[in-house]
């Protein structure tokens, strides 16, 4: 055991001998929500990138949803992306990404959801409107 180890540990007993709270490991309920708001084409490798860094940075105790509408769903369409874009995307998914695409975008550009890498889930109402739903159940919301 390291020192450090040894006196983390006589830290925690000295707390529960005086009925002080002690660190849990965080719970599901402790993890940070985060909603990512993707829509401007050029930026779609850039968010990608502070995707990873955010599930890096916690050590992967996030909860990530990307949300894309406008120009950007371009960018995921499985016939055309880039290959750096599918294996960057690919890989965040794996993570636990739960990327939603803007039915209203779907429709206004002709792509079916087979059409995206895949991953991707309907935002049914609407990307905005998906974002909102996400910041009422308290996601933080970042728009890179």
């Amino acid at each position: 055991m390291l020192r450090r180890d040894i006196f983390r540990a006589g830290l925690a007993g000295v707390a529960g001998l005086f009925g002080l709270p002690q660190a849990n490991a965080a719970t599901a309920e402790d993890r940070l929500k985060v909603a990512y708001h993707l829509s401007d084409a050029d930026k779609v490798n850039f968010v990608l990138g502070n995707i990873k860094n955010h599930y890096e940075g916690t050590g992967g105790n996030v909860e990530i949803v990307l949300v894309v509408h406008g120009p950007a769903l371009a960018a995921f369409k499985a016939k055309s992306a880039s290959g750096a874009t599918s294996s960057r995307f690919a890989g965040l998914v794996e993570q636990g990404l739960v990327p939603q695409a803007c039915a209203n975008t779907l429709r206004g550009m002709d792509i079916a959801l087979v059409d995206l890498l895949e991953g991707f889930q309907v935002a049914d109402k609407g990307g905005v409107v998906k974002l909102a739903e996400l910041q009422r159940q308290g996601y933080v919301y970042l728009r890179p």
